[in-house]
């Protein structure tokens, strides 16, 4: 199969393209330099002279080093997170063609009041509408309701990505830099399993929809601490701030999501994603401290 992929530099999209070229996938880099993805017109030309039969879209606006950036670049994070899958969707439309886009569970909080995870079908409750969210999460959601013109797309939402290779982006190692943390419970994904899963849809041909694309459970700041400790990955003494007012009012800038997500869709549809305390301890077993020795996926 002969694949398209937007974004196929950064974090995420680098795992897409070690994997699909494993699987021995035809792949074609769509980059900024060959095409300016806000021109339509440029995009539908580009992708039609590529011939792909599918485009998988992991590009997009997160922030550096975390969503407080967001608030201070807002036109470029509504561009990369509403406008671009709008473009996206209406090229793919044009041109008959089937694609999936990377989204997030950040347009959540919290979690069901039985204790259960947000489903798909659940509307986001961390978002412009409620005008409680960061701007990232706003335009997250934001991007997902423009998606509901275009049918046939996969979309997989990732939530906190994590991998046994050390990076800026990856949670662990994001964790073991703090000297202090804020406690929340959370669903997260393990980055390799999440682009296995996702590439998975689009090999077994998996209906068109929203995957949770989470491991199975949640944990707590707290629980993922322990686990660092247990697996000897760490003896470092972490401080917790005392409440999430403390945190908000020391160490962020804008709101942020800890929710718990449903998976068993995924689940349901054969798509292979361990859970999450197991899938945590591994990752710390094979930890490789420096990103630039290994790909995702080895």
């Amino acid at each position: 199969m002969h694949i398209a992929l937007l974004g196929g530099s950064g974090y995420v999209g680098s795992c897409f393209r070690n994997e699909f070229q494993r699987r021995g996938h035809q792949l074609s880099m769509v980059s900024r330099a060959a095409c300016d993805f806000y021109a339509q017109d440029q995009l539908r030309s580009l992708i039609d002279k590529l011939q792909p039969d599918y485009l998988v879209n992991s590009a997009g606006y997160t922030g550096k080093p975390n969503v407080d950036a967001c608030e201070l670049d807002k036109a470029n994070c509504m561009a990369g997170n509403a406008v671009l899958p709008g473009i996206i969707g209406k090229v793919c439309q044009d041109l008959r063609l089937p694609w999936g886009h990377v989204s997030s569970g950040c347009i959540y909080t919290g979690s069901k009041p039985d204790g259960s995870g947000f489903t798909e079908t659940d509307p986001p409750n961390f978002s412009f509408r409620q005008n409680n969210c960061s701007f990232y999460s706003g335009t997250k959601a934001l991007g997902e309701e423009i998606l509901c013109d275009y049918p046939e797309c996969h979309v997989w939402r990732l939530r906190i990505p994590f991998s046994h290779v050390a990076s800026p982006r990856n949670y662990l190692s994001k964790v073991i830099k703090y000297d202090r943390l804020l406690d929340a419970e959370n669903s997260l994904s393990n980055l390799q399993e999440f682009v296995d899963a996702a590439i998975d849809c689009i090999d077994k041909e998996l209906p068109y929809g929203i995957y949770n694309l989470t491991n199975p459970g949640s944990l707590t700041t707290r629980q993922v601490v322990d686990i660092m400790r247990d697996s000897g990955f760490t003896t470092k003494a972490f401080d917790f701030f005392d409440s999430e007012d403390e945190f908000m009012s020391i160490a962020a800038k804008t709101p942020r999501s800890n929710c718990v997500l449903d998976s068993s869709k995924a689940a349901s549809l054969g798509l292979k994603l361990s859970p999450i305390e197991e899938s945590v301890r591994t990752a710390l077993e094979k930890w490789i401290p420096d990103q630039a020795q290994v790909q995702c996926g080895s």
